[in-house]
């Protein structure tokens, strides 16, 4: 990562884990950083957004742990997320992980740079194990699958992709949800499901 002027951003102060990036001589070296930063200014963007339009997510103190060309991690702490057991709610734990793979499918759309109204269409979840620590939800798109779906955006102002986040709980599947996300184009009236 490349060193920076002035003091580190909100999110990176909490600990915000990124994969190293790789470098091939200078010209690699300029691009790495340009996306590096683009990457950051993103999730940035993406975690004021959540805070700013979604009020359950200023509740369940949600924050971005991990954001990357191929994953978006999202966290939040058991206690505004517990239930009478002590262990996670599952309304936070289905909440996150919509929340996760919205945002991975927002972070799509910009990198790209479109602009469309994003849906949750349909979600399958299941609970497999108890969550009693910190809530660490993760979302890796299949890249090729989304950049195919948003290929078409243009031409049929539609886009779908199924995107699969998981919560882990001491090394071992916790949650698995799969989301079925649309992509309207703004010029296009749409109805919500």
């Amino acid at each position: 990562m490349c060193a920076r002027a002035g003091p580190r951003p909100k999110f990176e102060q909490r600990g915000v884990l990124r994969a190293p990036a790789r470098r091939r001589g200078p010209a690699r070296r300029a691009c790495d950083t340009r996306a590096v930063s683009t990457l950051d200014a993103l999730a940035r963007e993406l975690h004021s957004t959540w805070l700013r339009e979604i009020p359950l997510a200023a509740a369940m103190a949600i924050e971005i742990a991990a954001c990357t060309p191929e994953e978006l991690a999202v966290r939040a702490p058991l206690a505004p997320n517990r239930n009478l057991h002590g262990t996670a709610f599952a309304g936070s734990l289905f909440s996150l992980c919509a929340l996760t793979a919205w945002g991975a499918a927002w972070l799509a759309l910009r990198q790209r740079g479109l602009d469309g109204v994003l849906v949750l269409a349909d979600s399958r979840i299941r609970f497999r194990k108890a969550v009693s620590g910190e809530l660490l939800c993760r979302c890796r798109p299949d890249l090729s699958a989304v950049e195919r779906s948003l290929a078409g955006l243009e031409a049929t102002r539609r886009a779908s992709f199924t995107l699969v986040c998981t919560i882990d709980q001491h090394g071992k599947n916790a949650v698995t949800f799969d989301g079925d996300y649309v992509v309207h184009s703004r010029e296009q009236p749409h109805a919500r499901p």
